[in-house]
């Protein structure tokens, strides 16, 4: 069985949560955390979190933690996702330079700010239902 690790962030600015909205031509959008797979060059799953934050919006993180891990056994693959909560430091779109940014098949990848709110976190339909379930149980605490 192969194991596929993913690592996901939950980003803290301000008072404000940051994911990315994606979306296809023709297709609708749809919110999700920044990141994405771990590759054999990363020398952890945190260096894979912060290269992955760069690519998709081009910001530099803070001290990063664990906050949430999901395992999606399958027949030839199991797909293990780290969540991390991380405080953004510093943003440069200019610096965004993933895979996603030169193909325009993959679709649109956007960052997006809500509030510190839950009901602006349920308005955006994340999937997991347990990232979402987390993220009701802790959001307002994150407020500074």
């Amino acid at each position: 069985m192969t194991i596929r690790r993913n690592v996901r962030a939950v980003l803290l600015d301000g008072d404000h949560l940051v994911f990315l909205r994606r979306g296809w031509p023709g297709g609708p959008s749809y919110y999700e955390t920044v990141g994405g797979g771990v590759e054999p060059e990363d020398a952890s799953l945190e260096a894979a979190l912060r290269r992955e934050v760069m690519e998709e919006i081009g910001a530099t993180i803070g001290p990063v933690t664990e906050i949430l891990t999901l395992t999606d056994p399958g027949e030839k693959v199991t797909v293990v996702r780290h969540y991390y909560l991380a405080q953004v430091l510093d943003t440069d779109p200019d610096l965004r330079n993933g895979p996603e940014m030169r193909d325009p098949d993959i679709g649109t990848f956007s960052p997006v700010r809500i509030p510190l709110d839950t009901s602006a976190v349920a308005a955006l339909g994340l999937q997991p239902p347990q990232l979402t379930d987390y993220l009701h149980k802790h959001v307002t605490s994150w407020r500074t």
